[in-house]
């Protein structure tokens, strides 16, 4: 694996880590208006990388179906949307703005953290295959997408994980647990994405057959956490305005690194 292709992997990763580390400089409980700002952040960079990165690419793949292009993608998102609907029935699922008796079955603010971390561990394995069929993509010579694109996806979710690793890690303090351990946890639920991308592009033989569906089953699973998770999260309370336009920054970003760059 060539010097590029382990950059672009590593991004997202880096993302991750730097929004754990956020914890380091923590001196009280997180800010509910951070969190949310930052949570609407996260989810306008999804949104735009999954209409700019994913769903837009998978299309232009698919265009020697002619009118029927569509078809590959819509099959790919449904089963991306489903996929994430299965695990949010399979694994505990909360929202990071209920309280520990909003919680069923939760005693305390750790055990709530560590199942927000589990879940969000596990949200971040689309997102890895997302890179590394993005990279897959490139590597095989398709026309549809360029290193700079594969890079500009691969900033965006690294920019939207870094919110992540900070909802994941500070919480984890402020219930109790240490600085050291609140950080590593955090980092360890964005390793998947890094490990999903590397198997990812090391099964390039098999992928790029299907580049289309799997671009578009990224897509789907990003949207569902954006809309499952995230914006019940950013429009929680008052001054939801905030998480709104926190949201549109967002998207704007991402809509614009991937242009420019794509």
């Amino acid at each position: 694996m060539n010097t590029e292709l382990i950059q672009g992997v590593l991004i997202p990763f880096a993302g991750t880590s730097l929004g754990a580390a956020m914890v380091l400089f923590m001196k009280k409980a997180l800010n509910r208006t951070v969190e949310r700002a930052l949570t609407g952040f996260a989810a306008g960079v999804m949104v735009a990388a999954s209409i700019w990165s994913l769903l837009i690419p998978a299309i232009e793949s698919s265009e020697a179906m002619g009118p029927l292009a569509f078809i590959p993608a819509v099959i790919g998102f449904w089963i991306g949307t489903l996929f994430l609907l299965l695990l949010d029935h399979v694994i505990p699922h909360l929202h990071l703005g209920e309280t520990d008796e909003e919680a069923e079955g939760i005693k305390t603010s750790w055990q709530k953290s560590t199942l927000m971390a589990l879940a969000v561990t596990l949200h971040n394995i689309p997102e890895g295959m997302a890179v590394g069929v993005v990279f897959a993509g490139w590597v095989s010579g398709n026309s549809n997408i360029t290193y700079a694109g594969a890079m500009a996806l691969a900033l965006g979710i690294a920019i939207q994980n870094f919110p992540e690793g900070a909802i994941i890690s500070m919480p984890l303090h402020a219930g109790g647990t240490s600085k050291g351990k609140s950080l590593i946890l955090g980092i360890l639920s964005g390793i998947v994405e890094p490990i999903g991308a590397v198997l990812t592009i090391l099964a390039a033989e098999l992928v790029i057959p299907v580049l289309p569906y799997l671009l578009s089953f990224a897509a789907g699973a990003m949207i569902y956490v954006v809309v499952e998770e995230l914006i019940p999260e950013m429009s929680e309370g008052k001054h939801s305005n905030i998480g709104v336009l926190a949201f549109a920054l967002g998207f704007s970003v991402m809509m614009t690194l991937d242009v420019a760059l794509g």
